[in-house]
C-alpha cells in the first residue's frame, strides 16, 4: 500500500512526519467500540456497539471517509468480531499490544485512549502484533481445546489415584497405567465388589500383558471401598471415559482440517521430541508463512522464548524471557523434555552442557529455543531437519580440550604424552 507522506512544522522546525492522512483508532471492548476517526487536522469521534450490525455500521463510516488503515488494541478476544467483518469489507487494519501505547495514567478515558491511538497511528508509530488468516485462527481454537480437555482428563486421572489410595487400593504400585484395557476391567470389578477381587477373577479379567503377577495384582486391588467412595469413582471413571471419547473427536477433525498441512507435519515430526499432536499445535500457532517474522530470533521471542534485554546505565539487570504466545512455549517446553532423553542428538549433548552451568530449567528453555529456531528454517526454506549430532560440541577447540585433560591427569599423578589418532 502507498502511503503519502507529509510534514508538520512549527515555526520552520519539523515535529512530526504523517504517514496516515486519513486514519482511525479504535479502543476496544465488550459492549462498545469507541472511534476516532482523523482526517488532515480534522478529527471525529463515534461509538458503536459491539454487535455484528453496528461493526458492519462502522466498516461502511469507515470505507465513505476513505480510511487508509484501522489499529485496534488487542483486548481479550473483542477485537476477533472486528477482524472477522475488516476482512469481509477488506479494510485495512493492525491490531496492537496495549503495553506498547499506554496514555499517562489519570488521563485515561475510552474517548481519549481512542485519540491516542489514532494519532500514534497518524505517525506511524504503532507496531502491528501477528495475525494469523481466520483459517489459522480457527484451527488454533481446535488445537487449544483439545489441549484443555487433555489437560483435564489428567487432572481427572490424578484424582482417580487420590480417590484409591484413599481406599487402600494400590493399583498404582504395580502397574504404569491404570488406564489400560486390562486396569479399567480389574478397578471395575473392585469398586463393584467393594475391594474385594479373587487371583481367579484377576487372571479372567487380564487381556493385556502386565508386568505384575496376578498374586501381586490381587494383593494391590484390596482395598475399602464405601458406597460413597464407590459412587464417586464411577463418576470420575464416567467423567474420563467421556473426555477421551471427546479427545478423539477433536483428533479426527483436526487431522481433516490440517490435510493441507500433511508435508510440514512430516518434516516437524523428525525432529526429536516433536510428535504428531505437538506439530499440529506448532503449526497452528505459527502457521506456515515465515515472512511474518523477519528473522528466527523475531519468531523466539515472540513465543517468549528469547533472553529479556533490560539494562539501565550499563548495568544488565534480569534477563528474564518475555511474555509471548504461552501454548506454542509450553508445547515446545514439553517437547524439549522429551528430545533431551535421546542420547544420540544434539539436544541431549545441549541440554547436558548447559545444564550444569544454568540449571535444569534455563537448560531445558534453551534446548526449545533451538528447536523453535529449527523449525523456523524448516518452514522458511523449506529443508529437512538435520541433528547436528551428540558430539557436535567436541569439534571445536580439540587442541584446548585435550590440554585440559592432559592437566587434570597430571594433578592425578599421571603423565600422558598427547598424539592425534587418524
Amino acid at each position: 500500500m502507498e502511503v503519502a507522506c507529509t510534514l508538520l512544522y512549527f515555526k520552520g522546525v519539523v515535529l512530526m512526519e504523517v504517514i496516515y492522512k486519513v486514519c482511525c483508532g479504535i479502543d476496544v471492548h465488550k459492549k462498545t467500540l469507541v472511534a476516532c476517526m482523523r482526517k488532515g487536522r480534522k478529527k471525529e469521534i463515534r461509538e458503536f456497539g459491539g454487535n455484528t450490525k453496528d461493526i458492519r455500521a462502522m466498516a461502511a463510516w469507515l470505507k465513505s471517509n476513505d480510511c487508509e488503515l484501522v489499529a485496534m488494541e488487542s483486548t481479550s478476544v473483542y477485537w476477533k468480531p472486528l477482524v472477522n467483518i475488516f476482512e469481509l469489507e477488506d479494510i485495512n487494519y493492525i491490531v496492537i499490544n496495549a503495553k506498547e501505547y499506554k496514555n499517562v495514567p489519570g488521563r485515561k478515558t475510552d474517548v481519549q485512549d481512542s485519540e491516542w491511538i489514532s494519532d500514534l497511528l497518524r505517525h506511524g508509530l504503532l507496531k502491528s502484533s501477528f495475525i494469523p488468516t481466520r483459517e489459522q485462527r480457527e484451527l488454533r481454537d481446535a488445537t487449544r481445546y483439545r489441549k484443555s480437555i487433555t489437560q483435564e482428563k489428567t487432572r481427572a486421572v490424578n484424582r482417580l489415584h487420590k480417590m484409591l489410595e484413599c481406599a487402600n487400593i494400590k493399583l498404582s504400585s504395580v502397574v504404569s497405567d491404570i488406564q489400560g484395557v486390562s486396569s479399567k476391567k480389574l478397578l471395575a470389578q473392585v469398586i463393584e465388589n467393594g475391594g474385594a477381587i479373587s487371583i481367579e477373577q484377576v487372571e479372567s479379567l487380564i487381556t493385556t500383558k502386565l508386568s505384575a503377577s496376578k498374586e501381586e495384582l490381587a494383593e494391590a486391588l484390596e482395598g475399602i471401598v464405601t458406597p460413597l467412595q464407590k459412587f464417586m469413582m464411577e463418576e470420575v471413571i464416567s467423567h474420563i471415559d467421556a473426555l477421551s471419547q471427546n479427545i478423539a473427536k477433536m483428533d479426527a477433525v483436526i487431522e481433516a482440517y490440517m490435510e493441507g498441512y500433511l508435508s510440514e507435519i512430516e518434516k516437524l515430526i523428525e525432529i526429536p521430541g516433536i510428535g504428531l499432536t505437538s506439530a499440529q499445535i506448532i503449526l497452528a500457532e505459527i502457521g506456515l508463512d515465515m515472512n511474518q517474522f523477519p528473522t528466527a530470533g523475531h519468531l523466539a521471542s515472540w513465543a517468549g522464548l528469547s533472553p529479556g534485554n533490560n539494562e539501565s546505565a550499563g548495568k544488565k539487570k534480569s534477563g528474564k524471557s518475555r511474555k509471548g504466545n504461552q501454548i506454542l512455549k509450553s508445547t515446545l517446553v514439553q517437547s524439549a523434555k522429551t528430545a533431551v532423553k535421546n542420547k544420540q542428538s544434539f539436544y541431549y549433548a545441549q541440554y547436558q552442557r548447559l545444564a550444569v552451568k544454568r540449571g535444569k530449567n534455563r537448560a531445558t528453555v534453551a534446548v526449545a529455543h533451538s528447536m523453535l529456531i529449527a523449525i523456523y528454517h524448516i518452514l522458511k526454506n523449506d529443508k529437512k531437519f538435520v541433528d547436528l549430532g551428540v558430539d557436535y560440541y567436541n569439534q571445536f577447540n580439540t587442541e584446548k580440550k585435550a590440554n585440559s585433560y592432559r592437566k587434570k591427569l597430571a594433578a592425578l599423578g599421571y603423565e600422558v604424552d598427547l598424539k592425534k589418532t587418524g
